[in-house]
């Protein structure tokens, strides 16, 4: 009885004494839940739909195929390597194979960076992220990309430029440790695909007919709802950079949605004084340029700088989208280098402008977690700079050499008879009926 009554007490003793210990907070773990949910969202359908309803009625199953292959290939090469590149220690420039296959993952170990939620959650918050990256550089290359040619890209880029990059700023890499400021993926994401972007579709060339026919949207409609379930995603994209259902998500989420509202409106007004009408995939452009845009500064930032933002962001990728693109001659398809590249810029160095202690609060050691110019750190703006400018060349130099590999070995493009016909029946055998 004795010996019984003294395993109990130790039993009852060492329960509290384990919850004690553990940091994981039920609500920061359903709220990332939840926003790994919205940014997978984001991908599919959201860009599937999105890119779907902005390509030719002989290229929409091509181009959601295109998606979902991404996301499945992304997320295997996430589980095998991907996740250790980016978010283990390492060293400066890259992670190690800690986290190889995901070795030691347990089932209630915290990452250093998310220390109230399990790994496993915040690897595939993580996982999200890197699916819709190099998925967002595929509307450069539709209607004319082969369909081996997109996958042997998408897992060299990922494995080569998104993961390195990730966590020089993300990871604790060098970028990171300089300061640069990127809440949710200005830096990692946007100017990364941007960029990506940019170049693919100067390799690959122009589209057949590009300047001479019309190769308008084929249904808008479809490209209004992918918008709409990328706007919502979107919370989880920056709300949940967070890492916690706190004040700090709250207003990322505010600002979030004021931007791209704000941004929406821009193009359109842009659009309707310099054409005469506002058309639906303006301001469809507009609310996806407002997104990115403030990505890299919602955490940081308040309300007001967030209608200067999106302000910024629909007038600035307007332009881009239109005027620019026209004078360079380049065949961006759909302006992912005008939407995110430019968007992306222009919000990575307005973090180093309007980021506040107010918002952003104070890190570990009590000191402010972000401060911009507002708060009288005006050399915040040249350190968001010069990551801005590393990883642009960066991106450029490695996606070209990884394009210029691919198009010795399989070939980058179809051919002219292909393009004609459309890539649904040239490349899978089927058509939207």
């Amino acid at each position: 009885m004795k010996i019984g009554l003294i395993v109990l007490g130790g039993m009852l003793a060492a329960t509290p004494a384990w919850a004690a210990e553990s940091k994981i907070s039920s609500g920061d773990t359903a709220w990332l839940l939840v926003s790994t949910a919205l940014v997978l969202m984001m991908t599919l359908p959201g860009l599937a739909l999105f890119y779907a309803g902005m390509v030719r009625k002989k290229n929409i199953l091509a181009t959601c195929a295109q998606s979902l292959a991404t996301t499945a290939l992304v997320s295997i090469l996430w589980v095998v390597v991907g996740y250790s590149l980016a978010f283990t220690a390492g060293g400066p420039w890259l992670g190690d194979f800690s986290r190889f296959m995901l070795k030691g993952l347990t089932m209630d170990a915290a990452h250093d960076l998310a220390k109230t939620v399990p790994e496993s959650v915040y690897m595939m918050f993580q996982m999200t992220f890197a699916i819709i990256t190099p998925a967002l550089i595929l509307g450069a290359a539709a209607d004319r990309i082969k369909f081996s040619a997109m996958l042997w890209f998408m897992g060299a880029w990922v494995l080569l430029v998104y993961c390195p990059v990730a966590h020089w700023v993300w990871g604790g890499g060098f970028l990171g440790d300089a300061g640069v400021l990127d809440f949710a993926g200005g830096i990692v994401v946007h100017i990364n695909a941007g960029v990506a972007a940019l170049v693919t579709a100067l390799i690959l060339g122009k589209r057949i007919g590009y300047g001479t026919e019309n190769l308008a949207p084929h249904n808008l409609t479809l490209g209004v709802v992918g918008v709409s379930l990328l706007w919502v995603g979107w919370f989880g994209f920056n709300a949940g950079s967070a890492v916690a259902a706190d004040a700090r998500a709250g207003m990322a989420m505010t600002v979030t949605h004021i931007a791209a509202a704000t941004a929406a409106l821009a193009w359109m007004a842009a659009e309707w004084f310099v054409n005469g009408k506002p058309s639906v995939l303006g301001i469809v452009s507009g609310a996806v340029a407002g997104l990115g845009t403030i990505t890299p500064a919602s955490g940081y930032i308040e309300p007001y700088a967030a209608i200067l933002i999106g302000l910024a962001a629909g007038l600035a990728c307007f332009w881009a989208s239109t005027a620019f693109k026209r004078r360079m001659g380049y065949d961006d398809s759909l302006d992912v280098f005008g939407v995110h590249g430019v968007g992306g810029t222009i919000g990575t160095l307005a973090a180093g402008v309007f980021a506040t202690v107010a918002v952003a609060g104070l890190n570990d050691k009590g000191q402010p977690a972000a401060s911009g110019w507002v708060d009288g750190n005006a050399a915040q703006i040249g350190i968001q700079a010069y990551g801005i400018v590393v990883v642009v060349i960066y991106c450029a130099i490695v996606t070209a050499v990884i394009l210029k590999a691919i198009d010795m070995l399989v070939g980058l493009r179809v051919s002219d008879e292909d393009e004609r016909q459309g890539l649904d029946i040239a490349l899978h055998g089927e058509t939207l009926q």
